[in-house]
């Protein structure tokens, strides 16, 4: 069942289901994509989440009602879209040390081996359910429930660009140098977002991702290119 909030003035919050999944997920794809690949004259930007698309408009062209009623039927549309197979990004990831902090304290907390952890992490296919918070951080999930963690209880004021961190179900890589608080457990040389390429984003909604083990020779030789 759709759902429909205000979230402002000139924003409508589309809520495509209750539980994050993959079932959610591609009903909020879908409709992000019809949208993308018609575009209205009145529509302003598109922000997906876990289970809803956030659709901003000129308040000037169209009311509330006639947003929710265009997407009432663009959304019955989009049921029937076939999304094509996702990409699969292959990403280097250094784990523990300088590069990892929290790779210990995760172990701890979670009654296993350091190499454990990063077998898990490691180990598992991850989907990109979207992009907030910073250009090019992809909230990617389903992280295993074995590894599941709280956020920090005091963020760091500075996570270097690169790092790979934990938190909830979720895991993602900083594209920037910023303040954060989930669990760092390694870093990689690849850029997440870069100007000037194109796309500048390296992770886009819909992409599956891996994460493989490299040591420290292999981050080096990887970053200097």
């Amino acid at each position: 069942m759709v759902r429909f909030r205000a979230a402002s003035d000139q924003a409508l919050l589309v809520y495509l289901g209750d539980e994050t999944g993959l079932r959610t997920h591609q009903r909020v794809v879908r409709l992000l994509r019809v949208l993308q690949s018609e575009p209205l004259p009145w529509l302003r930007n598109l922000q997906p989440a876990y289970c809803s698309l956030l659709v901003s408009f000129d308040a000037c062209a169209v009311d509330h009602a006639e947003v929710e009623n265009t997407l009432r039927h663009l959304e019955k549309r989009a049921e029937k879209i076939a999304l094509p197979a996702p990409r699969l990004i292959e990403i280097p990831v250094c784990y523990g040390g300088e590069f990892g902090p929290d790779l210990e304290a995760v172990a701890a907390a979670r009654k296993l081996k350091a190499e454990s952890v990063i077998e898990l992490h490691s180990s598992q296919t991850y989907r990109a359910y979207f992009l907030g918070f910073a250009p090019g951080f992809a909230y990617l999930g389903d992280l295993a429930d074995s590894l599941a963690m709280p956020r920090l209880a005091t963020p760091r004021k500075k996570v270097p660009a690169g790092s790979v961190g934990i938190a909830g179900k979720q895991t993602a890589v900083y594209p920037f140098a910023t303040p954060g608080g989930w669990n760092l457990l390694g870093r990689t040389p690849l850029r997440m977002f870069q100007v000037g390429r194109e796309p500048m984003e390296l992770l886009d909604v819909g992409d599956e991702v891996r994460f493989h083990a490299i040591t420290r020779e292999e981050f080096s030789a990887l970053e200097m290119r």
